[in-house]
């Protein structure tokens, strides 16, 4: 046992044997993040092998790169500092998983400062106790440099065997993607889920992939010219779904007040909680709104966001075009972009003055500029709340039953019609908003193995009730009868790697969850509340957030036939009801679900193993129409190609004459 011992440390002292040991290391992590924090959906054992080798060609091939140096220091220096970098590229990417259900990609890591602004101490609510074990390595070192066992080698690495380990890593990675290939063709030419990706290849190979996909954006811009822009407008002019005129008009000139309903999900509509044998109506004001024949409400609109969540629901409702396939829209375009958002249509349709109101930092999703692309005269964010205090607010903001109030004081010097948004943020992930403020905490906890869960109703509930005192405030101002009242879900709020913790509370088998079941739960409300207006009701009509802008303006009154928007008009006979989901490949009609690789029946929840040839066919003509929506929207986004069309009766905006210092004086003054 002790030469066993000895040769063991011998070998590893060695510069070959150091790099194998940092290899088996990484690879170690790897494979825990995989099997423990990191869902990737396997479907087959062959998936599994492939994703137990894919650390392995990749970081053989980047901690060999230290090999070709001569010098110890060197050799040591590169290649603890590239083991360093791929571990904090691994930690990054499970602690961003946890939340995004997503993997990190280099244009998210460009945009980090504008994207992360705000987020303060909410890391620490990301972490778990399992990430301990990616510290695992650090005893083995300290052990084996304070007892000498581990030793430099001074002796330099011969330049030929450098070249063989090199070719040898490239010949793994080449076979690894040949793998990868052959159980999933085209893999990295169709744009399939990331989970795809890095299940194959690594989270290494993936961030060299989405870092090529950012590199070729940029040029897309830069190459884009108005005939691609021509291609767009005739898309548009096909799939133009024309107003009801049952519904067109019905609240023309009528201010339009927005909630934003954060993390809020469609089960939660109705929902009771059970609670020792009690039961708790979770959001009885929203329930009586939804249910209101002044309300037109939509019980099959589903979000349509990627890695961008809320600030891709804002994309996809103020401009009906969808956020990026990778990073956010409103991050690395929104602050350049020609835009025609819902601020400025109605600015220069009706005269509208608008206002967005949200208790967190400006900077976040880069707010500040994007709101000014979009034409809102007015962004007070949490510098404008003086009643911000650390007992009322958390890591996202100010609290929404002080930010409705303290919005006030702004909102009745606002000129009318005005168009204002409020962005809400109590009920945020891990919905422990609540956590300071004692007279809050009276709705009880879920009772499950999942925390974030468990605190998810309570959150919704003070949500709910924050809107019914907002609701008060109009109704006692008179502004409600004079209003639209639109609240919609922005996205999940219980991520995909968590929902089977809610499968016994929604009366499912948690051993059944299947991806339907996940695909079902990305339904979110939306709802038009039109005080005095009786003909109302729940329409059954599926549809998605691209859908929202033209439904919103039909009803205003304002013709949109001109303008270059992916959505149909939900209240139109002509709505294909196609929901494109912004993952490559998945989509929800009437009659099909396609999630996560598995395709089912809409109607019936069971899945399709075995399609017929006319499913295929139909299937096929979905997926084709669906790709075809996202890549016109991505020519628009990416190639910025507004700045080559104007839509009738509109003109570009100038954002350079939009401030948002010294608001309150910009409103007295008017």
């Amino acid at each position: 046992m002790k030469k066993i011992n000895e040769a063991f440390w011998k070998g590893v002292s060695s510069r070959l044997g150091f790099v194998f040991l940092l290899l088996f290391f990484y690879w170690l992590k790897n494979i825990f993040a995989y099997f423990v924090n990191i869902n990737l959906e396997w479907e087959s054992r062959y998936q599994v092998m492939l994703s137990l080798i894919n650390p392995i060609p990749l970081g053989l091939m980047l901690l060999g790169l230290g090999l070709y140096f001569k010098k110890s220091r060197f050799f040591y220096g590169t290649t603890i500092a590239i083991y360093v970098i791929l571990n904090l590229l691994l930690i990054a990417n499970v602690i961003y998983f946890g939340e995004f259900t997503d993997f990190i990609t280099v244009n998210t890591i460009l945009a980090s400062s504008s994207s992360a602004a705000g987020l303060g101490d909410s890391a620490k609510n990301l972490l778990e106790p399992s990430y301990i074990f990616y510290l695992i390595d650090i005893p083995f070192f300290i052990y084996g440099v304070f007892r000498k066992k581990l030793k430099t080698d001074s002796k330099p690495f011969n330049k030929r065997a450098s070249f063989a380990i090199t070719a040898l890593s490239t010949l793994l990675l080449s076979a690894n993607l040949f793998l990868a290939e052959v159980n999933r063709g085209e893999l990295l030419t169709r744009g399939f889920s990331n989970n795809y990706i890095v299940r194959a290849m690594g989270i290494p190979f993936f961030t060299a992939y989405s870092g090529n996909l950012t590199y070729q954006a940029s040029q897309a811009r830069s190459s884009a010219t108005s005939d691609d822009m021509k291609k767009v407008e005739a898309y548009v002019k096909e799939h133009y779904a024309a107003p009801d005129p049952k519904y067109y008009g019905i609240a023309k000139g009528r201010n339009v007040i927005v909630i934003h309903l954060e993390s809020f999900q469609q089960f939660l509509i109705d929902y009771k909680l059970q609670v020792d044998g009690q039961s708790y109506e979770v959001t009885p004001f929203l329930n009586s709104i939804y249910h209101s024949n002044e309300t037109l409400a939509f019980s099959n609109f589903f979000h349509q966001v990627k890695s961008g969540k809320t600030s891709d629901a804002e994309t996809l409702m103020e401009t009906s075009l969808f956020g990026l396939s990778t990073g956010s829209y409103m991050v690395n375009y929104g602050g350049t972009n020609t835009a025609y958002a819902a601020p400025s249509i109605l600015a220069q349709t009706g005269g509208y003055t608008s206002a967005v109101f949200h208790g967190n930092t400006g900077s976040f999703w880069n707010r500040n500029n994007t709101y000014k692309q979009w034409g809102y005269n007015y962004f007070f964010d949490s510098s404008a709340f003086t009643e911000k205090t650390e007992e009322n607010s958390f890591q996202y903001g100010l609290n929404d039953k002080y930010m409705f109030p303290g919005s006030i004081k702004y909102l009745e010097q606002m000129q009318q019609p005005f168009y204002v948004k409020y962005l809400t943020v109590s009920n945020h992930y891990p919905y422990t908003s609540l956590s300071g403020d004692e007279k809050e905490q009276g709705f009880p906890l879920a009772e499950t193995k999942d925390e974030t869960v468990n605190g998810y109703f309570a959150t919704a509930n003070y949500l709910d009730s924050a809107v019914k005192d907002f609701f008060d405030y109009l109704k006692a101002t008179g502004l409600y009868d004079t209003s639209i009242i639109v609240m919609y879900g922005d996205h999940y709020g219980i991520s995909d790697m968590r929902s089977s913790n809610l499968a016994e509370l929604l009366g499912k088998n948690p051993e059944t969850w299947s991806n339907y079941d996940k695909a079902m739960l990305q339904r979110v409300p939306y709802m038009i509340h039109i005080p005095g207006y009786t003909g109302g009701g729940i329409s059954n009509t599926f549809g998605g957030e691209v859908d929202a802008l033209p439904t919103l303006l039909h009803i205003l009154g304002v013709d949109t036939s001109s303008y270059i928007q992916m959505g149909q008009d939900l209240l139109s006979p002509d709505n294909k009801q196609t929901v494109a989901f912004r993952t490559s490949g998945q989509y929800v009609t009437p009659q099909y679900t396609s999630y996560s690789g598995r395709l089912y029946n809409t109607q019936t929840g069971e899945e399709i193993t075995n399609p017929d040839e006319t499913t295929k066919k139909e299937n096929e003509a979905i997926r084709n129409a669906v790709a075809t929506q996202l890549s016109m929207s991505d020519a628009v986004q990416t190639g910025d190609l507004l700045r080559f069309y104007t839509p009738d009766g509109l003109n570009p905006l100038d954002s350079s004459t939009i401030s948002y210092t010294k608001q309150m004086d910009q409103l007295k003054k008017i």
